[in-house]
């Protein structure tokens, strides 16, 4: 039999979020239960390509906005907490600093980027306007037909399978209790009108008390039991589509995450390279397909001819967490009790550090952070129900103006 003792704060998801979220955590001395229902660090964080991009994927808009100041402070936290990270467990986390190229392959894609270019340099980024022969100075591997680039020095990446197998020993040497195939199925609450989380109940029907719950579970939050009214927080899964691929003579095609109008690639320590990423409103479904991966390929090679010649290692498919304006949800809602974070959509990796301390400060009672209101789960309450997809076009990111939808059949790439 288990230890029935509440523990203080039981993670609901053991991806990079909930990982990240338990480490800090234990540090502040909290006892800590991390339930994940399948392997922890096996899911959407396995998937992810891990690029730490607030420049490149700036959107527009006011929801843009809080996002960008979201991604800058995620951005700047990560060298640090990846050194930390490498110091206490002896694991890289393959954090590779050496900037991003956004590339335009034909005269449309050109303007395109000169606007985008122009919205960026309006809201003080760091970006640099690239002609053809600067950027393949800097990425020799690009084709002659890139009409123009657009450079983000400061927006770089990460390995995120490294990152979850650090942290998931940082959390284990630090005392943390992760959980392996414990599937959530609801919260179990206490209290009446002024409800408060006493714990959750397992699939299987056990009940793990605890002091404060975390849900971080990504696409898989919205699906679990026991909200009362009003505190639920809408959340889908947008699937995603990557294929890995290897360099059999070694790392050195691409230096830079490189990144265009229906996908991008991002260069590994080891030769080793990510190609993605559909983005696909399908609900659960995880098959791979080849309509997705013929484009992924075919958008690729036209940019970084050298790509045909690289071996395949994996097709991988993800699904991120979305919420109806794709901004994360991570704070306390009507529940006492009870935190979320989730809906980090496209951007779990780069806001993994951020979600971490916002959510620690929630946890400890600290001085509220003025970000945890661009991201209040509260946002949801008015409408709070079954998770929908967003109507109209995904939003226009750096270099990829947004197209009508695409039919049901075909599968949409874009970074």
């Amino acid at each position: 039999m288990r230890e029935e003792r509440p523990t203080d704060v039981l993670v609901v998801g053991g991806g990079i979020i909930g990982l990240s979220i338990a480490w800090r955590a234990r540090q502040a001395g909290l006892s800590v239960t991390v339930l994940e229902r399948d392997v922890a660090g096996g899911a959407t964080s396995r998937v992810a390509a891990g690029m730490l991009a607030p420049v490149a994927e700036v959107e527009f808009g006011e929801s843009g906005r809080r996002q960008l100041e979201l991604g800058l402070r995620g951005a700047s936290m990560w060298p640090a907490f990846a050194a930390e990270l490498e110091t206490a467990t002896g694991v890289s986390v393959g954090l590779l600093q050496t900037g991003t190229l956004v590339l335009a392959h034909d005269e449309d894609e050109a303007r395109e980027l000169e606007r985008q270019l122009e919205v960026r340099q309006s809201l003080g980024l760091t970006v640099r306007r690239l002609r053809p022969s600067a950027a393949r100075e800097r990425e020799p591997a690009l084709a002659p037909a890139v009409r123009l680039a657009l450079e983000a020095p400061d927006d770089h990446s990460v390995d995120p399978r490294m990152v979850c197998a650090a942290l998931m020993r940082a959390c284990v040497s630090a005392g943390v209790d992760v959980r392996a195939r414990a599937p959530v199925a609801r919260v179990e609450l206490a209290g009446g009108e002024c409800a408060r989380a006493t714990g959750v109940t397992l699939e299987h029907g056990e009940h793990v008390p605890a002091e404060q719950v975390v849900l971080a579970a990504g696409p898989w939050s919205g699906g679990i039991e026991g909200m009362p009214e009003g505190a639920g927080v809408p959340v889908r899964p947008v699937k995603g589509q990557t294929v890995r691929l290897r360099d059999p003579a070694g790392p050195g095609l691409l230096q830079r995450v490189v990144r265009f109008h229906g996908g991008y690639l991002v260069p590994r320590e080891d030769g080793a390279y990510v190609l993605g990423a559909t983005v696909e409103e399908r609900g659960f479904e995880l098959a791979p397909t080849a309509g997705g991966v013929y484009e992924l390929l075919r958008d690729a090679h036209e940019l970084v001819p050298g790509v045909s010649e690289l071996q395949i290692e994996e097709l991988s498919v993800g699904l991120r967490p979305g919420t109806p304006d794709n901004a994360p949800a991570i704070g306390r809602c009507p529940v006492q009790g009870l935190i979320w974070a989730t809906g980090h959509y496209r951007n779990g990796i780069l806001l993994a550090p951020l979600t971490a301390e916002l959510v620690l400060g929630v946890l400890t009672g600290g001085e509220a952070d003025p970000l945890l209101a661009a991201c209040s789960p509260e946002r949801f309450s008015a409408s709070a129900g079954p998770p929908t997809a967003p109507t109209g076009p995904p939003p226009s990111t750096a270099g990829e103006p947004s197209k009508p939808a695409e039919p049901a059949t075909a599968a949409k790439a874009v970074p």
